[in-house]
Order: structure tokens, then sequence, then C-alpha cells
């Protein structure tokens, strides 16, 4: 199953007790890394939101971004952290007595310190609380699981139409492959004639340095290898799971096969195909890096 590492979702749970916004944009990332921005008051929950979405989103980075508006009259109830609140007026009055200032420290600056005053959970909402999160995480992981479906149906068609084009031009080289040691052969005598000028020719030699040559840049190997990675290449497309590093595998192996036969490559025709099917393999490689 083919799908994007791109993709973007949004959930939205709502209750009595407020509305918890869940967003998710993924892009390509050679691992998976998922990155959680979430309101203070949720950060007992990350870990939870993490695994949730690890679980189903295998490659890509992913980041996640987290809302919480609390119902008018909910179950929140204000939190005064009485003993930090003490701390920062008696440090707010030792500034006062070393600065020499006459600023009174008031109940609004004290307050406006962090921490000092803070929305507390009533007990027993924290698993209420947990449920709505999570939920509405994963129908943000839904909702983009559906898009990255999409485009990697869109990636599919892609790279099915290119594979045919790869089998297409290395048949062609394979056909090239016999006519290769022939030419050769022909362009030799041709030129052994006009430097030997009227000498005769030694045949034997002569048929030495041609079998020489046809050992040199015989591509039979290659051309097994390389079909067999067109066949591994059908095969990952069907698979259920993740194929993205697979691909991106096979890719190489396309590569090292292809770089062979451009070295062994003796002629203008064969050497045009080489670059002809590199190009294409690097449009394929491209399209992988967006596979999950």
């Amino acid at each position: 199953m083919i799908k994007s590492m791109t993709g973007y979702g949004k959930s939205v749970v709502e209750t009595d007790t407020g509305r918890t916004i869940v967003e998710i944009r993924s892009v390509n990332h050679r691992y998976g890394e998922v990155y959680v921005k979430m309101p203070r008051t949720l950060l007992a929950f990350e870990n939870d939101v993490r695994k949730t979405v690890g679980d189903r989103l295998k490659r890509g980075k992913i980041e996640v971004f987290v809302q919480r508006e609390e119902a008018v009259g909910g179950e929140n109830l204000p939190s005064v952290n009485v003993p930090l609140a003490k701390s920062y007026r008696d440090a707010f009055e030792q500034l006062k007595r070393e600065l020499d200032l006459t600023d009174p420290v008031t109940l609004p600056l004290i307050l406006s310190q962090r921490d000092v005053l803070s929305a507390r959970e009533e007990d027993g909402n924290e698993d209420a609380l947990r449920g709505e999160l999570l939920g509405a995480v994963r129908g943000a992981v839904e909702a983009m699981e559906a898009m990255r479906l999409r485009e990697g149906e869109a990636l599919l068609a892609d790279l099915t139409a290119r594979r045919r084009t790869l089998s297409d031009i290395i048949e062609r080289i394979a056909l090239r492959a016999p006519a290769m040691v022939a030419e050769y052969a022909a362009r030799l005598r041709e030129r052994l004639t006009q430097l030997l000028s009227g000498t005769t020719l030694d045949e034997t030699r002569f048929a030495q340095e041609v079998a020489l040559m046809a050992d040199r840049s015989d591509i039979t190997e290659e051309l097994v290898r390389f079909r067999s990675h067109l066949v591994q290449f059908d095969d990952t497309l069907t698979l259920s799971e993740p194929v993205g590093r697979k691909l991106d595998f096979l890719m190489q192996e396309f590569n090292r096969e292809v770089n062979t036969i451009g070295s062994k490559a003796g002629d203008a025709d064969t050497a045009a195909l080489v670059v002809e099917l590199k190009a294409e393999l690097e449009k394929i490689r491209e399209q992988v890096q967006n596979i999950e």
C-alpha cells in the first residue's frame, strides 16, 4: 500500500467540559519523528499523544498541534500556588530595598508571574480529559491518513508508468548488447587494415582481442539483476506495510547495475540509453522520497 508522507488532518472533540482541537501535519523525512505542541495543562498526556501518533504514522516529520478551550462553568477550577506567590512577594520586596525603590508590590504583579495562578481539574476528571484528547488525536490521524492514501494512489500510478519505461529501456539495451561486439570487431578490423597497409592481419590475434572485448563488455549479469530488481519493485508496491525504505534501497541497487552497464558500454547508442535510464531512475527516486 503506497502512502504519501505529506498530509494534514484535523479533528475536534466537544464535550460539556470544553473543546479539544488537534491538527496534524507531516512532511518528508527519512525517519519517523513526532513533535507535539500542546497547552501546559495537557503536558501530562504528551507521551500518550506521541504513542498514539507513532503507532499509525511510521515515517515523516509529524507535527501535532493541540488546543483546549474550556467550557464556561466547566469543572476546571482556579488554583493559587500560595508558597510560590509568597516567594515572589519576598523577592520583589528585597529588590525594592536593594534598589531603594518605593513602588508597591501589588497583587496583579504577583498573579502575573508564571504558575502562581493556574487551572486545577477536579479529581476524577483526568481520565475523561485524556480520553477526549486521544480521541481527537485519533480523529486527526484518520483524516491525515485519508489524505496520504489519496496522494499515494497518484504516486502509485506514476511509479507504475515509470517502471514500464525502465523495463522498455533495459530491454533496448539488452538488444544492443550482441551488436556492440560485432560493431567493435568491424571497427577494429577496419582500423588495423589501415594501419597494416597491406600486411596480412593475424586472424588468431584479432579473434583474441575481440574475445577480450566481448568479455569486458558482457552485461548479462547486470541485465539479470536489473530484471530481478524490477520484479522486487513490483512486489514491494503491493505490500500493505510502509514501503518507502524498501523502495529507496531498491533504487540504490538499480543505480549500481546501471552504472556498471554504463562503464561497460562501448558504443554511443548504448551510452545514450544508459543516460536515459539514469534520468528515469532519478525521477523515480524523487517520488520514492515522498512515500512512507
